[in-house]
């Protein structure tokens, strides 16, 4: 049964949405006899998750918000951006009622596919440390920005360069600080992959945490969340960082779905698996010569085509939430059941955008775009947990 989350229009109300998805989705239990690699993914940072959570100096910085029983109706409360890519987070965001300002990204394909699906707001597609604050300006004409949204790239981070502004490899995040110093927001909202909550020893981390109290954001918060506990069919985590000006506690979802209760992979694509390639938008994948075929069938689910690079060409396991999907040099997680990879439109269902939402690009450019996007179910959620504090200090 298909999974439905992917229609943007289709739902009237947030709690008939989570009621129908209810219904309509068949969840698994994760016993260790059943998901193998994909127990592993779920658990990988469990520990860290759990110290996090348990800091007692930490925890007086941040509520959780049963995001379910907030409102989706539109509001005026707006939202910016950064670093958005094809737009997961802008996708989610809008499905939690809030209104698009502005988005920036460097990237030619992922700027045309925001374009495309968000004509109603501003993008830039610039280098971010090009955008000038009369540039922003000019794009807001005086409209008041409650939340920035960004994940400014980490490939680069160290806390020497965090702290040296000569220093190119953590420039991205400044440029992110420098503009939220800027708009001065209600809330700032920054996601990244959770291997930046161990760099050099958690010291990046709480260099950043430094950086945002500078610039008007004390006691920031930061807390890992796992995709797949708020409905999204992928074990996919996170590092969440929020701050506010305001003096609230930064506000997060609370999980809803605990591992048994997690949407499988099929539940989301089963029913595209007889679908012809591009007979809907996106559905496009690698076209495989027949004895690369063979070589694939004899991948087993966990199982890998080659012993390096072994992300790529990784079957995917039948009856549990999908491995974290990715574009990996050239290579893609390979079906459950066929013999291919994944399509991008499947890939794009695991990551909860709509169908509607057409990528811009080439399939592996959209592979690219898909693969590195926040989920928009678990985007939306975030963007109500701060929707639920923005109520209480609205004029």
């Amino acid at each position: 049964m298909q999974l439905n989350l992917f229609s943007e229009s289709d739902s009237p109300t947030h709690a008939q949405d989570v009621e129908r998805a209810g219904k309509e989705a068949q969840p698994v239990g994760l016993n260790r006899s059943r998901t193998g690699g994909a127990r592993d993914a779920v658990s990988r940072y469990s520990k860290l998750k759990a110290s996090l959570d348990r800091n007692l100096i930490a925890i007086g910085r941040w509520s959780e918000v049963d995001t379910r029983a907030v409102s989706i109706a539109p509001c005026d409360f707006s939202y910016i951006d950064l670093f958005s890519g094809a737009g997961g987070i802008s996708v989610g965001s809008r499905q939690a009622g809030l209104q698009k300002v502005l988005s920036i990204d460097i990237d030619q394909d992922a700027s045309n596919t925001i374009r495309q699906n968000f004509p109603e707001s501003l993008h830039l597609e610039m280098p971010i440390e090009k955008v000038s604050t009369g540039l922003i300006d000019n794009a807001l004409n005086g409209r008041r920005v409650n939340i920035v949204f960004g994940g400014p790239p980490c490939q680069g981070f160290s806390v020497a360069g965090l702290r040296d502004p000569k220093d190119p490899r953590n420039q991205l995040f400044r440029e992110y600080v420098r503009i939220v110093a800027h708009i001065r927001p209600d809330y700032i909202v920054m996601e990244n992959v959770p291997g930046i909550l161990s760099m050099d020893g958690g010291r990046v981390k709480d260099e950043i945490i430094r950086q945002f109290s500078e610039v008007g954001y004390p006691d920031m918060s930061v807390r890992i969340l796992e995709a797949a506990a708020f409905g999204v069919p992928q074990l996919r985590t996170r590092a969440i960082f929020i701050a506010n000006r305001h003096g609230l506690p930064n506000s997060y979802p609370k999980e809803f779905l605990a591992r048994p209760d997690y949407y499988s992979i099929e539940s989301a694509i089963e029913d595209l698996k007889d679908v012809k390639r591009n007979d809907v938008p996106n559905h496009e994948w690698t076209k495989h010569s027949k004895e690369f075929e063979m070589l694939i069938a004899q991948v087993p689910p966990g199982g890998s085509l080659y012993k390096t690079f072994r992300d790529a060409f990784k079957r995917q396991y039948r009856g549990v939430p999908s491995m974290a999907i990715k574009e990996n040099h050239g290579g893609c997680h390979i079906h459950y059941e066929l013999n291919r990879v994944l399509s991008a439109r499947e890939m794009a269902r695991l990551q909860t955008f709509p169908d509607d939402f057409v990528f811009s690009g080439r399939f592996k450019r959209v592979y690219w775009q898909v693969g590195n996007a926040v989920p928009c179910l678990m985007a939306r959620h975030i963007a109500l947990a701060v929707r639920s504090q923005l109520e209480l200090i609205k004029p």
